[in-house]
């Protein structure tokens, strides 16, 4: 049998490998920005164009390089940062592997200019395919600027499975956070498609967070503060009262390096417990410093993997520092005297004087000819027939008297009861008794028991459905607003709400840009029109930054799915009887009455069975 394994050729091995280490843009921009980091820089550039797809360029004024390691940079396995494998251990660097660059170069283009303080000229270098094509030295300032052109323009395969430009933007805008949160006294620049995203100047932890995510963070933030043995951490929790009901604003470093880890989320939502909903997430920026000998980062490519030597004993010092930071800090519901309208306060100023009693000795109350007079403070009008007096009337006993008023009067005769049992028997079937329980269930009956819908979902799934049928139809009615109402997002949520802004339009909502960061909405859909704007705002672009638009139908049912979710009834809504039947008639006429748009159950049907065991 004739040999059959042979050595691949090079640059078939390194696309392959690269693969691992360059997945998306993302994969591109967030190994550059750490060898910027590095290489010591105080400002850093990042330039992309079309999501990173065709132009990623990152410039910073770090040491730079020569024109030796400008050249061994490129090459597989060549780094400076280690030098033998117990080096990893004890690495407080971002990369140590020596893959970045020569994965980069594997597949795109790139072009890099390098210049050391001591060098006059620097070294101008372009590779593709990991062949250097260009080496020449040029004038250039300290630092290094490094260009990327048509990531995977020599495997098409891999280009065709790349998301949509908001996906792919959004996991640009995530890369360049966490790299900009974990070292707040770096300066940062993102430039899109020529237009300038964040502008981030050298500050401090809580100044970087109102940065990126908006001035109206400054309120929420907590700060925890803990050091132990083991490590020490610092950082900021977000109030139990702005939690959202998506992922996305919670941020672990450790010794400035970005991690995921499932384990130590769950120690901040344990701390949590009791303040916030199953549905919340609750937001948190915090930071671990531990020995460096404590942790092993080389368990994955990406190196936002680690493992701990006593993770268990992390779990624990994160929950109780969290929690004590909550607890600290008075994170619970107060009572306001001075505010609470229970609680009323009377002028101390003026006398004071008891209340007189005045007797009448002439008063008789088995006189009905005698004109009937007070007892107490003075005398009142006669009530005898004739008398002009009447007695005012309080709002509980007309609300009283309107209820009583409802009650049909008893019949008196055998013939009159039958007439109204007759009567009775026959709206059986056309009216129904509606209940609501605990402000978020519909209680009626039906002839084998008892029914028991929840209104909130039973209104999620109606508003879903007409959503639905007007997107589908492309009538889509807008009521305008009286007053314009200004949404402000923070600078990712803004630029992504820019790119995608025809499609909120057909969406139904009539709104333009407005200054920095901010939104202008004169009207919106007409299904919601009572509903709160910059909640739907929000929940929509938050649905944009991980859907790929390749299905319609899909699209279509995903924004209206969090159309309804928003515009429909709070919890604790009262609502009345008629509004009770026509919610009931609106969802027994849709498509899907037992099930919400999120496939949560809609209906309970309590059969008389089930009703006779609950007593057993």
């Amino acid at each position: 049998m004739a040999d059959i394994i042979r050595l691949l050729p090079d640059n078939v091995a390194n696309q392959i490998a690269a693969g691992e280490v360059v997945q998306r843009p993302a994969s591109v921009v967030k190994e550059l920005l750490e060898n910027s980091v590095d290489s010591g820089a105080s400002e850093i550039k990042l330039i992309a164009r079309e999501s990173g797809k065709t132009f990623i360029q990152v410039i910073d004024n770090g040491k730079g390089m020569s024109e030796t390691d400008s050249r061994m940079a490129f090459e597989r396995h060549a780094t400076s940062k280690i030098t033998k494998a117990e080096d990893i251990f004890s690495i407080i660097t971002k990369g140590f592997r020596g893959e970045a660059l020569a994965s980069i170069s594997a597949v795109a283009q790139v072009d890099m200019r390098s210049r050391t303080a001591d060098s006059e000229l620097g070294t101008h270098l372009k590779v593709a395919a990991n062949v250097v094509e260009l080496q020449e030295f040029c004038s250039c300032p300290q630092g290094t600027n490094i260009e990327v052109r048509n990531l995977f323009y020599n495997i098409p395969a891999r280009r065709n499975f790349l998301k949509s430009n908001q996906v792919e933007q959004r996991h640009l805008i995530d890369e360049f956070e966490r790299v900009a949160m974990a070292h707040p006294g770096v300066a940062f620049t993102f430039e899109h498609n020529e237009s300038e995203i964040f502008n981030l100047p050298a500050s401090t932890l809580r100044q970087r967070i109102v940065n990126i995510f908006g001035k109206k963070y400054n309120e929420k933030l907590v700060p925890v503060e803990e050091s132990t043995e083991i490590l020490s951490i610092h950082g900021f929790v977000g109030k139990p009262e702005f939690a959202r009901k998506t992922r996305g604003e919670q941020f672990f470093f450790v010794n400035h390096r970005f991690i995921k880890n499932a384990y130590l989320h769950k120690a901040v939502q344990k701390a949590f417990e009791g303040l916030l909903n199953d549905d919340s997430y609750p937001s948190y920026f915090l930071y671990l410093e531990l020995d460096p000998a404590r942790i092993d980062v080389n368990i994955h490519p990406t190196k936002t993997e680690v493992k701990f030597d006593d993770e268990r004993a992390i779990h624990t010092i994160i929950r109780s520092s969290v929690k004590h930071s909550l607890g600290q800090y008075n994170i619970a519901p107060s009572l306001d005297f001075e505010h609470d309208q229970q609680f009323v306060s009377y002028p101390k100023s003026g006398s004071v004087e008891a209340p007189g009693i005045y007797i009448d000795p002439s008063f008789n109350p088995f006189n009905k000819d005698t004109s009937q007079k007070s007892t107490i403070g003075g005398s009142t009008p006669s009530f005898k027939s004739g008398s002009n007096y009447q007695r005012p009337e309080s709002s509980q006993s007309r609300e009283w008297e309107s209820l009583l008023g409802q009650i049909p009067e008893m019949p008196e005769t055998k013939s009159e009861q039958g007439q109204l049992l007759a009567s009775n028997e026959g709206l059986a079937n056309t009216r129904k008794t509606y209940l609501q329980v605990g402000g978020k269930y519909i209680l009626t009956k039906h002839s084998d028991g008892l029914i028991l819908i929840h209104q909130r979902r039973a209104k999620e799934r109606i508003l879903f459905e007409k959503i639905v049928a007007a997107l589908r139809n492309r009538q889509i009615p807008s009521q305008q607003l009286i007053f314009p109402q200004n949404i402000e997002l923070n600078a990712a949520d803004f630029a992504l709400s820019k790119e995608i802004l025809p499609k909120l339009r057909a969406l139904g909502f009539d709104l333009d840009e407005f200054g920095k960061n901010q939104l202008v909405v004169h009207g919106v859909p007409l299904f919601i029109e009572n509903a709160p704007v910059q909640e739907i705002i929000e929940n929509i672009i938050e649905a944009h930054k991980d859907f790929n638009d390749s299905s319609e139908e899909e699209y279509q049912e995903t924004m209206a799915q969090k159309m309804a979710k928003v515009a429909a009834f709070g919890r604790g809504t009262l609502i009345e009887n008629p509004a009770m039947a026509n919610l009931v008639d609106e969802l027994f006429a849709s498509k899907s009455p037992y099930h919400s748009p999120d496939g949560k159950p809609i209906i309970v049907n309590l059969t008389l069975s089930d009703i006779d065991k609950s007593f057993n």
